[in-house]
């Protein structure tokens, strides 16, 4: 690169005046902003005691659950469309052949790693079958990285824990459609 190049052309910074050199005006926005903060009203949620109210239940990303169909089986079909889909590659499924005629496949294990998932609701997106779903359950605690990996068992629990306060995708369809 040449200084002569014509096809460069050379800006020069622009010239600061007395505030712009000085940070006493920056000094003086921050702490209108402190203060401001300072004096008003405070949000404290005291948590175990006190729920904190999540504005609408349905569309809240929390804890997975895996749906069960009227006959009280999994509703799951072993498609891999969830664990397709999850782009922290949280769910791993074993899929085998079924022992009911309404579907060929049904996971014989089904694991989520909910530490390494990032609770996007691109499983819940992909399931063609409304088998998994997130619920409004944010209060998740584990003492283990083991007790943090639900297995079957334990979303099939998640599922009677919030079946009726949180009704499911199919069951909220089924009722709209009675109501109109």
């Amino acid at each position: 690169m040449k200084q002569d190049d014509a096809h460069i052309s050379w800006v020069e910074p622009p010239k600061l005046g007395l505030s712009g050199r000085m940070y006493l005006p920056l000094l003086a926005q921050g702490l209108t902003t402190t203060a401001r903060h300072l004096f008003s009203q405070k949000v404290t949620t005291q948590f175990p005691e006190q729920r904190p109210e999540i504005g609408n239940p349905l569309i809240y990303r929390g804890v997975h659950r895996l749906n069960k169909d009227a006959g009280g089986r999994v509703k799951c079909v072993a498609c891999f469309l969830c664990a397709t889909a999850c782009p922290a590659h949280c769910i791993d499924i074993i899929g085998t052949e079924s022992p009911w005629d309404d579907r060929e496949k049904y996971p014989e294990s089904f694991t989520i790693d909910e530490l390494r998932c990032i609770y996007c609701g691109m499983c819940e997106e992909a399931c063609p079958v409304d088998a998994i779903e997130l619920t409004s359950m944010f209060d998740l605690t584990g003492r283990s990285r083991e007790e943090m990996i639900f297995d079957k068992e334990k979303l099939l629990s998640v599922y009677d824990q919030t079946k009726d306060a949180e009704p499911s995708r199919s069951q909220r369809a089924a009722s709209e459609g009675a109501t109109t």
